[in-house]
């Protein structure tokens, strides 16, 4: 079996920052309520001319430069998002096209917050095969362009921004072991909302607005705590590994009661987890990869250390990898 590790690692979040302060201007909230519910306390946005393409590209070129590789030795690039610039061309391919990769096979994925560890899941089985030596992976979203700012049970959640990592064979054990999980019955517990409808019979009759989210937290919490929970069981179980042996384990940040819930549901101490919500919010499938930027960068995980990354998103999915740094 050969061993496919993550070579570097690459981020990008927007300059403008949205604080509890500033949402308190917009909509019928307050800092301790935002805070007390969610661990939240500002959260990145776009800019008026910067879409996922820029946040993926951005994020991109750090991987490649930390990695010391050349855009042009690129053979796989794998974005996840569920808010592209368009539904085509892909945001994979827009990437390439910027930073010049054109060797590379590019497309996009949509597994919503889950997507970095599905993105990663699918590089590593074309790496697996030697179909291809490396990729290029990146999880960027930009939800906020889906919000209903009047909405305060979801308009507080979401932020904006990218990660990316490099995969190729090499020494270190690198990719242990993946587990992934799907749950299409209660996808009604989370979904994009899209009023506009187009038909040729009826052109005129496009309302022109835009979509945007709906969720039901209460119900979505319980499934969010046992899928993570139990693919992170399953993948350890693969790695044959003890939860007693991980080091630190990087969930998606969506909600800090739901870390919290995990933790408990693992037996584990929550300082086992690397936490950054109250900096950026819920990213979608940006936030596992920034949050593994960020862990590696202040050394909550080094050399050596069994890592584990986990995710929940709309859909529903969910899915936990295990890694050896």
């Amino acid at each position: 079996m050969k061993n496919i590790e993550i070579v570097s690692v690459g981020k990008y979040v927007p300059k403008k920052k949205l604080t509890n302060a500033d949402l308190e201007k917009i909509v019928e909230t307050s800092d301790e309520w935002i805070v007390t519910r969610t661990g939240i306390k500002e959260r990145r946005i776009a800019g008026e001319h910067e879409k996922t393409s820029h946040l993926a590209i951005e994020a991109a070129k750090e991987a490649l430069h930390n990695a010391k590789l050349a855009a042009s030795k690129i053979e796989l690039i794998i974005v996840a998002t569920t808010s592209p610039d368009s539904n085509f061309p892909s945001v994979a391919c827009l990437v390439q096209k910027a930073i010049s990769a054109k060797q590379a096979v590019a497309f996009d994925i949509s597994a919503a917050c889950s997507g970095y560890v599905y993105a990663m899941s699918v590089a590593h089985q074309f790496l697996l095969t030697g179909m291809y030596k490396n990729a290029l992976v990146i999880a960027a979203d930009q939800l906020t362009t889906m919000i209903d700012w009047q909405d305060r049970g979801t308009c507080v959640l979401f932020g904006d921004g990218a990660g990316a990592c490099i995969l190729a064979c090499g020494k270190r054990k690198g990719i242990l072991s993946e587990h992934l999980e799907s749950f299409g019955e209660f996808g009604e517990l989370m979904k994009v909302i899209t009023p506009e409808t187009r038909h040729p019979s009826k052109p005129k009759h496009s309302s022109g607005e835009l979509p945007y989210i709906r969720m039901r937290g209460p119900e979505l919490f319980k499934i969010a705590v046992n899928s993570m929970a139990d693919c992170v069981e399953q993948a350890l179980k693969k790695a044959k590994i003890k939860i007693s042996d991980v080091a630190c384990v990087v969930p998606h940040q969506a909600n800090d009661r739901i870390i919290s819930g995990v933790a408990r549901k693992l037996k584990i101490p929550k300082e086992k987890f690397f936490i950054n919500i109250e900096k950026y919010g819920n990213m979608s499938a940006a936030s596992a990869a920034v949050a593994l930027y960020e862990a590696i960068e202040v050394e909550r995980i080094r050399k050596g250390d069994y890592v584990i990354l986990v995710a929940f998103g709309a859909g529903l999915v969910s899915g936990a990898m295990v890694l050896k740094w």
